[in-house]
């Protein structure tokens, strides 16, 4: 590896560093994602067991709730993206969720092999760069 080979290898590992952090963060933002579908699902599915005027406890979050009663279990207001919300039978509304954990969890997955494929070319790279810096000394 020539002095011009090694300063582009170093550049491009830089590159593979920035990605794969870029990709870190997406993996936590799809993994939050996924958690709060989740949670979201498991409260559709209690309050639609649940009965008109049953006393509820809502979550509002960082694992904080308030009492409230059921005024209608047959129904929930559902976030659809980009800041809208549709109101949807609560079964619809279950199904929903449970496609867009689905959809949630193929992203995490490709995102999940899209590193490890970096992070592979980035461990073959850096051995590379080793192993020149080793021959020049």
């Amino acid at each position: 590896m020539n002095d011009e080979e090694l300063r582009q290898a170093m550049a491009m590992l830089d590159v593979y560093r920035n990605q794969l952090e870029s990709m870190g963060n997406q993996v936590q933002l799809l993994q939050m994602s996924l958690e709060e579908a989740g949670k979201a699902k498991d409260t559709l599915e209690a309050i639609h067991e649940a009965k008109e005027g049953d006393e509820i406890l809502v979550p509002v979050g960082a694992s904080s709730f308030v009492r409230a009663k059921l005024a209608d279990a047959d129904h929930a207001i559902v976030g659809v993206g980009n800041k809208l919300s549709v109101e949807k039978k609560t079964e619809d509304a279950v199904a929903y969720l449970v496609k867009n954990i689905s959809e949630i969890q193929e992203a995490l997955t490709k995102a999940n092999e899209s590193m490890a494929d970096l992070e592979t070319r980035a461990r073959q790279l850096s051995a590379s760069v080793q192993k020149a810096y080793q021959e020049r000394q």
